[in-house]
């Protein structure tokens, strides 16, 4: 009696131990590589499936998106600057047993083909491009990347370089060009303040020419201004026309009242 439920306990033990190395749980953002006697099977997850002990061996892929640092890196452009380069890559595997069978291991290779890319594409572009058209300059990038990644299962969602390193003396050499455009546009707009202010004049002069009574009440009208603002005396020419004007008046007045 003994006997047999000592090999009732084993029994209960092996089942026990067999199910316990034969039931595996992959997690929603995993997938299990199954490799069946050195071949490779298919990928399984995410839940709860069954292996086979000792023939069956698994490898759990993550499916989540990586955000990997490039270092940075220092690049000679079109235009013969050398800068320093660094950027972010976002990485997703998609195919997890080709990232586990195609290549041994697909996020450091991956992350040195960011690097030479970076640097072979960097290098086909002036600095003033790399300045100012950085989201085209991140599309070729990105586009470079996925299609080198592509045969390991994984895909490129994004690229985008973070910072351009600039030397000292070309630094300087930027802020003078700055600040000789800042004057330059300076210069521009007080011209044509000059222009708009000169064509207004002339407008104004065209006007009077055309009536000659507007000159003198322009000119009361300044006399008014200037007695309003100074309390001092002010001796102001009067044109000979508006005292002739007014002599005229008065005679008519004089030779009305004589008759």
């Amino acid at each position: 009696m003994q006997a047999v439920f000592s090999a009732g306990v084993v029994i209960v033990l092996i089942v026990v131990l067999f199910l316990a190395t034969s039931i595996k749980i992959v997690q929603e953002y995993e997938r299990g590589v199954i490799f069946r006697l050195g071949r490779c099977v298919g990928a399984k997850g995410p839940g709860v499936f069954f292996v086979i002990p000792v023939i069956d061996k698994i490898t759990k892929i993550n499916l989540q998106l990586i955000a990997a640092p490039v270092q940075p890196q220092r690049v000679i452009t079109k235009d013969n600057v050398t800068v320093s380069v660094d950027a972010v890559v976002y990485f997703q595997v998609v195919d997890a047993a080709a990232s586990v069978v195609r290549i041994r291991d697909w996020y450091t290779a991956s992350q040195l083909v960011a690097q030479t890319s970076l640097r072979a594409i960097v290098g086909r572009h002036e600095l003033d491009q790399l300045l100012s058209e950085r989201e085209r300059i991140d599309t070729e990038l990105q586009v470079a990347l996925d299609t080198q990644t592509e045969p390991w299962g994984v895909k490129v969602h994004r690229v985008e370089i973070r910072d351009v390193g600039l030397p000292e003396q070309m630094q300087r050499a930027m802020a003078r060009q700055a600040e000789a455009e800042r004057e330059r546009r300076a210069k521009i707009i007080a011209a044509e303040g000059e222009l708009q202010a000169s064509q207004k004049l002339g407008e104004a002069a065209d006007v009077i020419a055309n009536s000659p009574g507007a000159l003198q009440l322009r000119q009361l009208q300044t006399m008014v201004e200037i007695a309003a603002e100074n309390n001092s005396t002010i001796i102001f020419p009067i044109p000979v026309e508006l005292l002739e004007a007014f002599s005229r008046a008065g005679g008519r007045l004089g030779s009305a009242g004589g008759t």
